[in-house]
């Protein structure tokens, strides 16, 4: 159940990021809807699911917007991988762990997109990225971050509740 649901997760995200989200944009930037569901999945359910969730978004990414196949997938692995690492640290109504993660996560993110197509071409313009780039997205995804994180906590928390429900009744 819980794969279906993050599978459905993925693909609402993306259409978000890619269609009502590009239209309101600030200063040209949209939030990253896909870091925050890929880090809320790996948050909820763990290393492993975390890291199937990246690499699926991360594919989905990197068909329709990627320049290198298979670029979007390795980082949104590790995003959704090293976040699930975080689990057990996770207090139930506690939203500060997994914002400041997903501010290091979107950080490293535009970090790894910068070296991979920008500084390779030989683009030297980091302060620039970072200033005009990196940083304001990471303030938009954070915004966004503070009301959808609770938002999927509580999906998985009534797709909790229903497989307990269901395995009682079975049982």
């Amino acid at each position: 159940m819980k794969t279906v649901v993050n599978a459905i997760l993925i693909i609402i995200a993306f259409l978000l990021q890619s269609t009502l989200f590009s239209r309101f944009t600030i200063a040209g930037i949209t939030p990253n809807l896909i870091l925050i569901v890929v880090a809320s999945i790996g948050f909820l359910s763990g290393r492993r699911n975390g890291l199937i969730a990246g690499f699926f978004a991360g594919m989905l990414f990197d068909v329709f917007f990627g320049f290198v196949y298979g670029l979007y997938a390795c980082i949104f692995m590790y995003i959704g991988f090293t976040n699930g690492i975080f689990q057990k640290l996770l207090f139930p109504n506690d939203i500060k762990l997994p914002l400041g993660l997903i501010v290091v996560s979107d950080i490293l993110y535009g970090h790894v997109c910068y070296i991979f197509m920008f500084l390779f071409k030989g683009d030297l313009g980091y302060v620039y990225y970072l200033l005009n780039i990196i940083l304001p997205e990471v303030v938009y995804t954070v915004v966004i971050s503070c009301v959808l994180f609770p938002l999927i906590q509580t999906i998985y928390r009534k797709i909790s509740t229903f497989e307990e429900k269901e395995t009682d009744t079975i049982g």
